[in-house]
């Protein structure tokens, strides 16, 4: 699905850059703001690059107002901030294709608007790419966390071990012209990156590592029982392995979650045992169940904080996430037409 895309009236004209990065948002300008201020002050020169930033929700005014007034200063330099609304997708993944298909440099690097990268980030980036001429590199990204983190920091964090992410990649623009770049089925922050990683692989593309190209990533604060919501997430897991089933099963755990599916299976069983009257095998199911969920607890607190609050986030949602994994597993597995567990 393509992108109805419309830049920012009267933006000036400039050079065309060696870089542009891409930087898709939603509705957070000042998260956008820390971003942006690390993009400005890059150890680069200024008409070089130019940045993107693919705002996936144009009716929110604050956003394109402090692009624009970011541009406004920055031009006068030779820097070009470009503001894209985008219109005709959803997520992340449409945003970044509406802004790498407009950007124009050969070279694209693709960043977050919740990420802080580091002064050297772009140069780092590009002298990856021309010393090892690669058509993609992908960079470190630091997620620091408190002492004692949360279950979805701490969970949050697994990012900084991610092999290719958006957060932090570079990608030739040939090579996204190519392989069609991102697909907009991803319509949430999950597997898009790893669906364009496969991609370039099983194409024959060479993707090399820079360690030296940093983005710093905090952990953004979350909602109370945030993890639920996270479990839809689990429909793009099915999507993946239906597009790329080898590559799913060697770079990603692709075992299904038994446990889940255990303490759905003994739920279940407990419930239609007590209904039918076997009260001794309902019994037994239901102790199964209980003994399960509340492993599960146990292992989501371990190195995590201990506070009442977050205990008790953890006993609420431990006992609906693998009713609502399952569920969003099989859904995935149906609308992707895969068998998928």
């Amino acid at each position: 699905m393509n992108a109805m895309r419309e830049e920012s009236a009267d933006a000036p004209a400039f050079a065309q850059p060696d870089i542009s990065i891409v930087v898709p948002t939603y509705r957070r300008p000042a998260m956008l703001a820390s971003c942006l201020n690390a993009l400005a002050a890059q150890q680069f020169d200024c008409t070089r690059y130019e940045i993107v930033i693919c705002d996936d929700g144009p009716g929110d005014l604050a956003t394109r107002a402090y692009v624009d007034r970011v541009a406004a200063e920055h031009a006068p330099r030779g820097l070009a901030v470009r503001y894209v609304p985008v219109t005709a997708t959803q997520g992340p993944a449409g945003a970044r294709n509406a802004g790498w298909r407009i950007a124009r440099a050969p070279l694209i690097a693709f960043t977050d608007d919740d990420t802080i990268p580091d002064p050297l980030w772009l140069a780092s980036g590009l002298a990856a790419a021309s010393h090892a001429n690669a058509d993609a590199v992908s960079g470190r990204i630091v997620m620091p966390l408190p002492e004692h983190p949360t279950d979805y920091e701490l969970d949050a964090s697994g990012l900084a071990r991610a092999e290719f992410a958006t957060a932090n990649v570079f990608v030739r623009r040939a090579a996204l012209e190519a392989t069609g770049g991102f697909d907009e089925r991803f319509t949430a922050a999950w597997r898009e990156d790893s669906d364009l990683h496969f991609t370039l692989l099983n194409t024959g593309y060479r993707i090399v590592r820079a360690d030296d190209a940093i983005v710093v990533h905090p952990v953004r604060p979350a909602r109370w029982g945030v993890s639920l919501h996270q479990q839809k997430k689990s429909a793009f897991e099915a999507l993946l392995f239906s597009k790329h089933p080898r590559m799913y099963r060697q770079r990603i755990d692709a075992h299904p979650p038994l446990r889940y599916y255990a303490i759905v299976a003994s739920a279940a069983c407990a419930m239609i045992a007590g209904l039918a009257g076997v009260g001794a095998l309902a019994a037994c199911a239901a102790f199964v169940w209980a003994s399960l969920t509340a492993g599960f607890c146990v292992q989501r607190l371990r190195h995590t904080r201990r506070d009442g609050r977050h205990l008790a986030e953890m006993a609420w949602t431990s006992l609906l996430i693998p009713f609502l994994s399952v569920y969003w597993r099989l859904y995935g597995a149906l609308r992707f037409k895969v068998v998928f567990l």
